[in-house]
């Protein structure tokens, strides 16, 4: 009996051991104090993931499959045994293994005893802590007459107004303070794209300051969305007669389809409804206010403004510094894709958009000019509908019987898109941009205003943006998620895209060292200036240099680049929607060419010798100008000359349907010098314009004598057709 009892006892002992931390001897499992505590079974390993963190001598070796979120089983057991030899600051007991980041400092602390001890432990960067003595600390903003809390503002709770290692505040508004361990519970809950001042609602500055400060803000989106049917409720309707007196027969829960017994809701709160004769209204009543809500209103409930016509603040904040993200890596669970098109997502947020309008004035062509000092305005509300009015070069307003709004805001937001993609904020071929790193640029935020200009566009119905690279979305979105890039990913053509290149195609490793001393100075520049042993190296290496190169390096343009595309609520119904949305950021596969679309139309020549002669080098003008179109030397695109011609602007349409073809249009009357020797007659050029029949696909093109009388008639003509530019007559 005494060795069975011994025997269990030693068991019981087993079970305790596997369930206490492995690094700090305690077996509390508290996520947001001590981080996710995960238990290797077949290991007998338990551990706190804010131990391994803040250990001084454990490192992510691996994926972040093998382990226990990138640590290695043998990496966890070895900082165990060296921390056994170490003796806590707190507890005095031995497997300490967080240290003070000071190196003149000797404390030594297990993680929870920190806790106690006031240890600052930052988790971003290389996870360093501090002791007391050496901690960063807050201090009072002087010079504010601000009256000091007395509670926290998250648990609402007396606080003592003494900035202490437990007593944090924000520090944009200085009136929110809290404890440390509210704060810190709430940032586990809010995760990273939810967690800002409860007061304030800021959410860069305060970020970065909680993480100063020691709070863990973990990289995911929020508790309550990740939960499953979290507001299934929230769509059911309220079906409740809420009448003193139901004249109802089958109760107060009925609600007929219409007529008498149908439940209204109150349109104000909507959780207030009534049978239309319980309540004395008409057959017809649709809208009805319940008592509470016409009280609150003095009994004026049809003044009341509907949250999307009043009053807003503007949604942007234009100079405001980056945010921060935390930099532990941990995959955000993807979203629930939802049936819809882009342009039905993107319908979802054009109700922000009210009146009035502003007004915007564009001189000549200069739609991106114009976009710009629309949302430089001191004053400008991205909320508000456009109205946008063209002048000439002299200043002077284009006819108005020419420009209805509607053509005038399209014709607007087409050039702005087309000049977006030819300015400095990117390279790289068209139809796949990379975004440029500009120091003008950047001086003067075009980043930003870019970003900004291209959701205005996008929301008020403008076309699709289609000439990002797929590396570009990816770093804006992470979509495809969590995939490396790769050197076919950076601009084509330029410095740094050849010396990796030239990298990746070393054949040995003699001619790899002698391509990296050559470029010793882009890897200095990148931090990957190491010594390179074999050639098995090297696929690190490149992936170093390309992250360098694309995300790295363009921290801050790609940072400002999002802010600006946060208008009105762009960004975050992209990132909801990665896949949908790939197609209207980036090119789609099939791309006009003016050779894909020579090669469509069929051309049909006269049979009259005299014709055939004249109708030769207009085929060379046609391919002439649709070379012209392909590359921006025109002021019509390859897809206005296709809807000119067919009725629509997409190759697939159009093939699918039949094959277009092309005749020619011959002038009528000769010119007064008549007949001469050897030429025959002497045709007008002026006023010969193209036809189209977009029915059976058919295109008359002009015949003239020369291409510049060509292409003036052939731009007028599709032009005016397609709404953008106005005719002389």
């Amino acid at each position: 009996m005494k060795k069975k009892a011994r025997r269990s006892q030693e068991t019981h002992t087993n079970s305790v051991q596997e369930e206490c931390c492995a690094l700090c001897r305690c077996s509390d499992d508290d996520p947001a104090m001590f981080g996710e505590k995960v238990t290797l079974k077949e290991h007998k390993l338990s551990v706190h993931y804010f131990c391994l963190l803040t250990s001084c001598g454990v490192y992510q070796r691996g994926e972040e499959d093998e382990g226990i979120f990138g640590f290695l089983v043998e990496d966890i057991k070895q900082e165990a045994r060296r921390s056994a030899r170490l003796t806590c600051f707190g507890c005095k007991k031995k497997g300490a293994c967080v240290g003070c980041n000071v190196r003149s400092c000797r404390k030594m602390v297990h993680f929870p005893c920190g806790r106690k001890q006031m240890f600052v432990s930052q988790f971003t960067g290389l996870f360093p802590s501090y002791c007391p003595d050496h901690s960063p600390s807050q201090s009072l903003c002087t010079g504010l007459d601000i009256s000091l809390p007395r509670s926290c503002s998250i648990c609402l709770d007396s606080i003592d107004p003494v900035l202490s290692y437990s007593i944090l505040k924000c520090p944009s508004c200085h009136t929110s303070w809290f404890h440390r361990d509210c704060v810190q519970r709430q940032a586990h809950s809010a995760g990273l794209f939810f967690f800002r001042c409860t007061l304030c609602n800021n959410k860069e500055n305060f970020q970065e300051e909680m993480l100063r400060m020691g709070i863990y803000i973990p990289e995911r989106d929020a508790s309550w969305e990740l939960e499953a049917n979290a507001y299934a409720e929230l769509l059911e309707v309220y079906k409740r007669c809420d009448a003193l007196t139901c004249l109802c027969n089958n109760g107060c829960t009925h609600s007929a389809k219409s007529g008498w017994f149908e439940v209204i809701r109150c349109r104000l709160c909507g959780s207030r409804g009534t049978h239309r004769k319980c309540s004395g209204l008409k057959l017809d009543t649709k809208d009805w206010a319940c008592t509470d809500c016409t009280q609150a209103t003095d009994g004026k409930a049809s003044l009341v403004r509907s949250p999307q016509g009043g009053p807003r603040r503007s949604l942007l904040s234009k100079r405001h510094r980056p945010s921060v993200h935390s930099s532990i890596s941990c995959k955000r669970p993807s979203l629930p894709e939802r049936s819809g098109s882009p342009e039905e997502l993107l319908q979802s947020l054009v109700p922000q958009l009210h009146p009035p309008s502003v007004q915007v004035e564009v001189i000549g062509d200069q739609a991106l000019s114009a976009g710009l000092d629309l949302v430089r305005r001191a004053d400008f509300d991205p909320t508000q509908t456009l109205s946008v009015r063209f002048k000439d070069i002299d200043q002077t307003p284009l006819p108005n019987n020419l420009w209805d709004s509607d053509t005038a805001k399209e014709y607007f937001l087409k050039l702005l898109m087309q000049q977006i993609q030819e300015c400095v904020v990117f390279e790289g071929p068209d139809g796949s941009k990379n975004l440029a790193l500009d120091s003008e640029a950047l001086r003067e935020d075009l980043y930003f205003d870019v970003g900004c200009l291209l959701a205005l566009s996008l929301v008020h119905g403008g076309p699709p943006v289609g000439f990002f690279s797929r590396a570009l979305y990816q770093c804006l979105f992470n979509y495809p998620a969590n995939r490396p890039l790769n050197v076919t990913h950076m601009t084509p053509d330029t410095h740094f895209t050849h010396q990796v290149t030239k990298i990746t195609e070393a054949e040995s490793l003699e001619e790899l060292k002698e391509v990296m001393a050559v470029s010793w100075e882009y890897l200095e520049l990148a931090g990957c200036n190491r010594p390179i042993s074999s050639l098995k190296e090297r696929e690190a290496l490149v992936e170093d240099l390309v992250s360098f190169t694309i995300i790295t390096r363009m921290q801050l343009p790609l940072q400002r680049f999002r802010e600006g595309l946060q208008t009105l609520g762009v960004f975050d119904q992209v990132q909801l929607f990665p896949s949908v949305f790939c197609g209207v950021f980036c090119e789609a596969g099939d791309h006009l060419t003016a050779q894909k679309i020579g090669q469509l139309f069929t051309i049909n020549f006269s049979e009259q010798e005299e014709k055939l002669k004249r109708e030769t080098p207009v085929v060379t003008f046609w391919r002439h100008f649709l070379l012209e179109c392909e590359v921006g030397r025109s002021s019509i695109s390859l897809q206005d000359l296709l809807r000119f011609a067919t009725g629509s602007a997409k190759q697939q349409a159009v093939s699918a349907v039949s094959s277009p073809s092309i005749s020619f249009l011959h002038p009528l009357t000769p010119s007064p010098l008549g007949f001469k020797e050897g030429r025959g007659v002497d045709w007008r050029d002026e006023g010969l314009f193209p036809q189209s029949e977009p029915e059976s696909k058919h295109l008359l093109l002009p015949v003239t004598s020369s291409y510049q009388a060509f292409k003036s008639s052939m731009e007028q003509a599709i032009s005016h057709h397609v709404h953008l530019l106005p005719s002389d007559g």
